[in-house]
């Protein structure tokens, strides 16, 4: 068995007895390995956002929140992998760190069949870019969720450096680069800015009001606009 195998394994054994604990030696036994073997993979999985707890005492051990777990997706090859390259192309965007553990999630509820397949057709495909653009600062995709206004540091195409105050209002990509959109209070209006160009963010404890952004407020004169929400516009 392999390490993926057992991960998705572990979490599988963990949601049949749930709520009751195992214990690693438990589980050490169950799968053939050490118990510091299953500390490191139940830790791994930990550290992935998977709800393991442990509880102590002699009758204690390790369980798992069913609660705010997927069970296991029923993903065919193909889907799998689209959601692979979805995730593996937000490497420099303000969500590196959600996609980063959202697969390692998907991966460990993933059947392990598909994963295999899924794990070798990944590796034949590639994203080509002019260059490797610095990623955008954490915290980004953090204050479009709460509404916290950002102070950012911006570096303009010239050079020059402003600090500024922005009301985050959604997000454009457009290749490699990602831009910030928000109502810049030292220029009064919206404004984009690019990830990579914001040297600094720090989310402050004000909460603006959320303002309202419509496709035709962007602007934009080259390309096609598409919302990756549900809906057709983004709000």
């Amino acid at each position: 068995m392999t390490r993926t195998d057992r991960l998705y394994a572990l979490v599988e054994e963990l949601r049949a007895v749930a709520p009751r604990p195992r214990s690693a030696r438990w589980l050490a036994d169950r799968f053939g390995v050490s118990s510091r073997t299953i500390e490191r993979d139940l830790s791994a999985l930990q550290q992935s956002g998977v709800p393991i707890w442990a509880e102590p005492g002699r009758t204690g051990g390790y369980c798992l929140d069913t609660s705010h777990t997927l069970a296991p997706l029923g993903f065919t090859v193909d889907e799998a992998l689209a959601v692979m390259v979805a995730l593996g192309s937000l490497a420099t965007s303000p969500f590196r760190d959600a996609a980063t553990s959202a697969l390692r999630k998907v991966v460990a509820v993933t059947d392990a069949g598909s994963l295999s397949q899924t794990a070798e057709l990944a590796n034949r495909i590639h994203l080509l870019g002019d260059e490797k653009p610095a990623a955008a600062p954490e915290g980004l995709a953090a204050a479009l969720r709460t509404g916290q206004v950002l102070r950012i540091s911006y570096t303009a195409r010239d050079g020059s450096t402003t600090e500024r105050d922005v009301e985050p209002m959604g997000f454009v990509g457009k290749g490699d680069n990602w831009y910030l959109i928000g109502w810049c209070r030292l220029r009064d209006g919206l404004r984009a800015f690019r990830g990579d160009r914001i040297t600094q963010a720090e989310p402050l404890a004000e909460r603006a009001p959320r303002r309202t952004l419509r496709a035709d407020d962007l602007g934009i004169v080259e390309g096609r606009l598409r919302a990756v929400g549900t809906g057709e516009n983004p709000t």
